[in-house]
């Protein structure tokens, strides 16, 4: 069982989130009805596809032990981790500010657990 997931945000969502200390979701988030989150081998490609040359982003680490996660099928018939509701920022246990490197590509922090 994957005990952490990942969430890329921008800046302004999340200092939203800490105020309200929930995240409600992303623009996306909010039209598809669930929050959208990554496994940790699923982070780059997310990036990458979603967020390409984008600045003003944060990466999430969730754990997700009191959590209802669904594993829906979604990009590549990949099983992604989707959560109807809110996040209570409790349940964030790291946050890295994202910077692009000369390619516009995300630099991931070396912490990021990929399996």
């Amino acid at each position: 069982m994957i005990k952490k997931i990942y969430k890329i945000c921008s800046k302004d969502e999340w200092i939203e989130a800490k105020k309200l200390t929930v995240f409600l979701g992303s623009k996306i988030d909010k039209r598809d009805g669930y929050i959208h989150f990554s496994s940790a081998n699923q982070v780059h490609e997310t990036a990458k596809i979603h967020f390409n040359g984008k600045e003003g982003l944060v990466l999430l680490e969730i754990k997700t032990d009191k959590l209802r996660i669904n594993w829906e099928k979604s990009r590549n018939d990949n099983f992604f981790p989707h959560l109807y509701g809110v996040l209570p920022i409790t349940e964030v246990t790291r946050e890295y500010t994202l910077v692009l490197d000369e390619n516009n590509n995300h630099i991931l922090p070396s912490w990021l657990d990929i399996n």
